[in-house]
């Protein structure tokens, strides 16, 4: 089948995903990523639920849009539909349930508010434009090993990482303030335990899909998750003296 326009776009922008994620990992290890706690003062902020609600939400909507659309033709196959949901069913918990779970969330720059905006705008086209006109799966990859390997990673992923933030979230009682130790959970083995979820979550899909587009965003998340993760190992080193000193960044045992 000849290759179509879009079809040549969408793997330059895979591309272009990969070097933003090796870009942005270059520059998050000379200077500490301005999120949270770590942000500078005096920058106009958006309340924390509302931040992350909008700035999740084009990678729920596109995907919606490309199921709604009568042309949408990779769609009446099985493995396309099963991969798109994946990616729907996360970014469905991220941008219409995590955000009213927070509680006292520090309010987020604006500035980083749009830049996440416009990487799920990026993304969720990338994404789910690939997976409704242009991925040729057979009838069985279901049933396939990579496919259902990449499943288990995928689940796996994604509830280790809701767990994580549940975590986060019961940390203090009513009332309380300041910062404690994640205790519990895969926080027992390393300090961003739900950075690691997502990782897996991301390389889980990646595996299932089999694809460049799938590929480029599993890296670009490990890249930019890796730099905020050791960001956030060192700052609890530094501010708590019995800080578990056998605790990994975010990979358990490895790293």
């Amino acid at each position: 089948m000849e290759e179509t326009t879009e079809e040549r776009l969408l793997d330059k922008l895979a591309y272009l995903e990969g070097i933003m994620g090796i870009v942005s990992f270059v520059l998050l290890r000379l200077l500490n990523a301005p999120y949270g706690r770590y942000a500078p003062p005096g920058l106009l902020r958006l309340p924390a639920r509302a931040a992350w609600a909008l700035q999740e939400l084009p990678s729920l909507a596109l995907p919606l849009c490309e199921c709604a659309r009568a042309s949408a033709t990779r769609l009446s196959h099985w493995p396309n539909r099963v991969l798109l949901a994946m990616f729907v069913v996360h970014y469905f918990q991220r941008s219409l349930i995590f955000p009213f779970l927070i509680r006292g969330g520090k309010p987020v720059p604006l500035y980083l508010c749009v830049t996440a905006f416009m990487f799920c705008t990026f993304n969720g086209y990338l994404q789910s434009r690939y997976l409704s006109q242009y991925a040729v799966y057979a009838d069985d990859w279901v049933m396939g090993p990579c496919f259902q390997i990449g499943f288990v990673l995928w689940l796996m992923g994604m509830l280790i990482n809701i767990h994580s933030d549940h975590v986060l979230r019961n940390l203090r009682k009513p009332g309380e303030t300041g910062y404690k130790i994640p205790r519990g959970g895969l926080f027992e083995y390393v300090t961003a335990a739900n950075y690691f979820g997502e990782i897996v979550e991301w390389c889980g899909y990646a595996l299932a899909s089999w694809s460049l587009q799938g590929g480029a965003f599993a890296l670009f998340t490990f890249l930019i998750l890796v730099s905020r993760a050791k960001q956030h190992h060192r700052w609890y080193l530094e501010k708590f003296e019995d800080y578990p000193k056998f605790r990994m960044t975010v990979i358990p045992f490895l790293f």
